[in-house]
């Protein structure tokens, strides 16, 4: 896989080492390289741009206010010579966070972790476009994942609960000490997931009724580990627990 990057800084110099950076890394192709963001917008909002490394600090138009505007694909590295943004630059698209004077060593890291981001993006597209919700009911027991660059089978028997993070999920399954993070989002997933089987309790997280064992104060309890019931799902969720009680009425925690 090539991506496709551009690089966007106010120092010539800063420019300079970028582009010899990419021009030896064999996965990355430099598409333009702009000294402000503004002369940029136009480029990136074509939509084919896979990776940009992006200053913060620069006049009219800043790295951090030009993230906001970006749409599509297209995922940032920072380049910046302020470590006060480090955090702030996880609220957007951005794969990683260079502090100035920049290493090759920590450019490849960086560049790597935006490719495998890509080649995962792009396997959970291509399994989830074979994979209907029809193929997936009650009469299929797994669903294949991408994850750490492989196709994987989890049988849907396992599963416990599943948690959705911004461009990710965690698959949480029973026997297993961590969970089996894939590149998908919570409502691809739930869609190839049984109705009546799982149920959402919140927006980040899905979980499967079986395998509930106790509610405390409106919360599910797996182990150590508690999973909110929102305000927003708790009657659907009151519902599924009086479908399978004698008790009628809300379930009482």
């Amino acid at each position: 896989m090539i991506l496709k990057c551009c690089i966007i800084d106010d120092e010539p110099l800063a420019i300079e080492l970028l582009e010899s950076y990419v021009k030896r890394t064999p996965f990355l192709q430099l598409e333009a390289s702009f000294n402000s963001a503004v002369q940029a917008v136009e480029r990136v909002a074509q939509g084919d741009i896979d990776l940009i490394f992006l200053d913060i600090q620069m006049p009219e138009l800043d790295g951090m206010e030009f993230s906001h505007m970006i749409e599509g694909r297209s995922r940032i590295i920072f380049t910046t010579a302020f470590g006060q943004y480090a955090v702030d630059s996880y609220k957007v698209n951005a794969i990683d966070y260079l502090l100035k004077p920049i290493s090759y060593a920590d450019f490849l890291k960086a560049s790597q972790k935006a490719l495998q981001w890509f080649e995962l993006s792009e396997g959970s597209a291509t399994a989830n476009a074979t994979t209907t919700p029809a193929e997936t009911s009650a009469a299929s027991p797994y669903i294949f994942v991408k994850s750490d660059y492989k196709l994987k089978q989890i049988p849907l028997d396992k599963i416990l609960y599943i948690e959705g993070l911004k461009d990710y999920v965690k698959i949480y399954l029973e026997g297993e000490p961590h969970p089996i993070l894939s590149l998908l989002s919570l409502k691809s997933l739930e869609e190839m997931l049984s109705e009546g089987q799982f149920i959402r309790v919140h927006r980040s997280f899905i979980v499967q009724g079986c395998k509930i064992k106790m509610i405390d104060r409106n919360r599910i309890v797996f182990g150590k580990e508690y999973i909110p019931i929102s305000d927003t799902y708790k009657e659907s969720f009151a519902e599924f627990i009086a479908r399978h009680s004698p008790i009628a009425g809300k379930p009482q925690g």
